[in-house]
């Protein structure tokens, strides 16, 4: 497999979280390609270096998970002047977007109930069961070659993007040890941003909130991604299976992306 140690050779200035999905070799002996599929946080913060970087990456085509409260609150510094396709696909339950006022209310109503690592459960759930229109879209998109090299990003880059890089990985074959490693690495990479995330939420809550009580929504854990993978598999056998018979989506798809992932 490849060594995280790699993903420091992308210096970005304002962006977080960002790594390449392949370079992992896969079970049967083939390697991930590098440079076709990435994956990170936001991209509210681009310096101007940052979108050269990007230039020189050769991106072809961003696919942003955010809901639209998400994108309205923190807009994206790529446009459409910089020749990059933009596509939207909120993956997220809408009943759990918040403006910043209902999200106070919801804090300081209930800050001594709210179970928050039930709150991120749900969520992968969701995304595992709830989406499937939306992974439709987003594989499709990728299965074609005018769409890649690709980025796939939320705000923090580390549940709804890692819940569809660990897709992508397991259907291509990467082990899964190895997936979950790549997917726990989020924990090294934003450390430095939930430390004032979670000071802003204290805040937000009139400090009736414990760093302790917050810590399950502001890292990811081995057992998100474990419980919704066991439950894909349990119910379909396979990614593969489950890409097609719950998501909809062709087989020819399927083999298209794995064409332009493996080596």
């Amino acid at each position: 497999m490849k060594t995280l140690q790699k993903h420091s050779l992308f210096q970005f200035d304002g962006l977080y979280n960002f790594r390449d999905v392949g370079g992992f070799k896969t079970a049967d002996g083939n390697v991930m390609k590098t440079g076709v599929l990435f994956r990170s946080a936001d991209l509210s913060r681009l310096s101007r270096k940052d979108i050269e970087t990007f230039r020189q990456l050769g991106i072809k085509s961003i696919i942003d998970l955010r809901t639209p409260r998400e994108q309205n609150s923190k807009s994206s510094r790529i446009t459409p002047q910089h020749g990059i396709q933009v596509i939207d696909v909120s993956l997220h339950d809408s009943s759990q977007q918040f403006t910043h006022l209902e999200f106070f209310k919801f804090l300081v109503s209930q800050a001594s109930t709210i179970d928050f690592e039930q709150i991120m459960k749900d969520m992968y759930q969701n995304m595992a069961f709830n989406s499937h229109a939306q992974l439709n879209q987003i594989i499709t998109h990728l299965s074609e070659q005018r769409n890649v090299p690709a980025l796939i990003h939320c705000t923090g880059g580390k549940d709804r993007t890692g819940f569809i890089s660990a897709v992508i990985q397991l259907l291509v074959g990467v082990p899964y040890e190895n997936v979950l490693e790549d997917y726990l690495f989020s924990n090294d990479l934003i450390a430095p941003r939930m430390k004032k995330i979670q000071t802003f939420i204290r805040w937000m809550s009139l400090f009736q909130v414990s760093p302790d009580r917050l810590k399950p929504m502001l890292e990811v854990r081995r057992e998100y991604l474990e419980e919704v993978c066991l439950g894909i598999l349990d119910r379909y056998g396979d990614m593969k299976t489950y890409l097609c018979q719950a998501c909809s989506i062709e087989p020819d798809r399927l083999v298209k992306l794995k064409q332009l992932l493996l080596e």
